[in-house]
Order: C-alpha cells, then sequence, then structure tokens
C-alpha cells in the first residue's frame, strides 16, 4: 500500500521538474535577445533635443541666430534664400505627400528615413527628398553659431584626435570629402554601428541614419548652400566654414551618439 502511494508522488514530482526545465529553458533566449550591445545602438532622435523630428505636420524650425550671424563664412541673402525658400520648400512637399497617409502621419521623419520601404512606392522618393532635405537642414542650423569656430572641445575633441590623428587631419579629410562629392549632396562626420567615428558622404539630401549611421557633423555642399558668395568655389565655403562650427552643439551630438 505504502508503495502504491509514493508512485503517484513520484509522477508529480517528475512531472513539475519537467515544467520547470520547460520554462527555464523558453525563458533564457527571451533573456538574451533583449540585450543589446551598446556600440551598436543608435539614437532614435536625430535632429532634435525634444524628441525624433514630426514628419506631419512638419514645421520649419527658426533659424536660432539672424540671417547675417555667420557673415564670418556665410553671408545674410544666402542664409535667407536657404532657409526661407529651399527648407521651407522641403517641408511643404513632405506635407503634401503625406496629407492622404493617415498611416503614416504619425511617425517621425526619423522612422520614416529608416524604413523607407514601409512608404508607399509612389510617395517614396518624394519623402526620402524632402524628409532627407528637412531633417538635414535642422541639424544644419543647430551645428553653425555666430560664436562657433576654432577648435574642437570636449570628448568629440579627443575622439577625432584618436580616429583621424589631429583635428588639422580630420579637416583636411572632411574637406576634401565635400570637395569631391560630385554634385549636390552632403558630407559628415557620423558614428558607425562600431562605435567608431568615420567620414562619408550622401548624394541629394540623404540622410547618413539611412544606412544606420548616426550624423553628428554635417556640411551642406548643394550650390544653393554657398553659390552667392563662393559661385564655383566650393573649396573655398567648406575652409571658411570651419569658423562658424558650433563646437558645444557638435560635443553635445557626439556624447549622445555614444551613449548605450
Amino acid at each position: 500500500m505504502k508503495n502504491f502511494l509514493q508512485q503517484p508522488i513520484r509522477f508529480l514530482i517528475a512531472g513539475a521538474a519537467v515544467v520547470l526545465l520547460i520554462i527555464s529553458c523558453q525563458s533564457t533566449p527571451q533573456a538574451q535577445t533583449s540585450q543589446t550591445s551598446p556600440s551598436t545602438t543608435q539614437p532614435s532622435a536625430v535632429a532634435s533635443r525634444a524628441g525624433e523630428l514630426s514628419a506631419y505636420p512638419a514645421q520649419l524650425p527658426p533659424l536660432p541666430y539672424e540671417y547675417g550671424a555667420l557673415a564670418k563664412a556665410i553671408d545674410a541673402e544666402t542664409m535667407k534664400l536657404h532657409h526661407d525658400r529651399h527648407h521651407a520648400s522641403y517641408v511643404d512637399n513632405l506635407n503634401e505627400a503625406l496629407k492622404q497617409q493617415s498611416n503614416l502621419q504619425n511617425r517621425s521623419v526619423e522612422a520614416l528615413l529608416r524604413d523607407l520601404n514601409s512608404v508607399p512606392e509612389a510617395i517614396r522618393t518624394t519623402v526620402q527628398n524632402n524628409g532627407g532635405g528637412h531633417l538635414n537642414h535642422t541639424i544644419f542650423w543647430q551645428i553653425m553659431s555666430p560664436n562657433g569656430g576654432g577648435q574642437p572641445t570636449g570628448a568629440v575633441a579627443e575622439a577625432i584626435n584618436q580616429t583621424f590623428g589631429s583635428f588639422e587631419n580630420f579637416r583636411k579629410q572632411f574637406n576634401e570629402a565635400g570637395g569631391g562629392r560630385f554634385g549636390s549632396g552632403w558630407v559628415w562626420l557620423v558614428r558607425n554601428s562600431q562605435g567608431q567615428l568615420q567620414i562619408t558622404t550622401t548624394p541629394n539630401q540623404d540622410n547618413p541614419i539611412t544606412e544606420g549611421l548616426y550624423p553628428i557633423l554635417g556640411n551642406d555642399v548643394w550650390e544653393h548652400a554657398y553659390y552667392l558668395r563662393y559661385q564655383n568655389r566650393r573649396a573655398e565655403y567648406l575652409t571658411n566654414w570651419w569658423n562658424v562650427v558650433n563646437w558645444e552643439e557638435v560635443n553635445r551630438r557626439f556624447q549622445l551618439a555614444s551613449q548605450p
């Protein structure tokens, strides 16, 4: 009788052990997949301290300074046309493209550009060009300042020296890349998915986030960015542009990109 009663108990104990084993095997992979290496994580917000950039309705941000405040590198008329006409047209075109796309209107510009395949093919190029133009220029106004120029400071200065040997070497390579970009486009300092700094260029209004890169510093090499003062002398524009770089903002962006 005793053996008869013990046998079901053994079955119950064995069954409980099997259940625990199954639960532990299932939970382990979930814990592993939820962990992401800090070196491969990129922040989602690219253009704004407040968060990601609204795609609809997109809004033209005000310049953080007067049109003529960057005269060390860019004249007032160029700044006025660049901001009030060119950037404004990207905003208007993006809003027009998304006007009938209620399923996309609550997404950010960054989210749309990171997942262009989710955008209907009929408006995909329009969103890429104008969403990229809106994002690029929103960054551009912030990384320039009337009190800019000089040498980089803080963590970004140390990272530039470690990666490129010196600020002078970095500036030379950056200008060469910008000068070598055929036609219209941008030259960037980015953080790649391995956590490294690199210089890259993009055509038209493409932003590096479409390639999994985080833009820290970028210069517009479209002719509308410099033509009134420099005509075809892009190299001179690239050289003078360093006189207005806002290193405080660039350093903030570098530190944001470096956070897990």
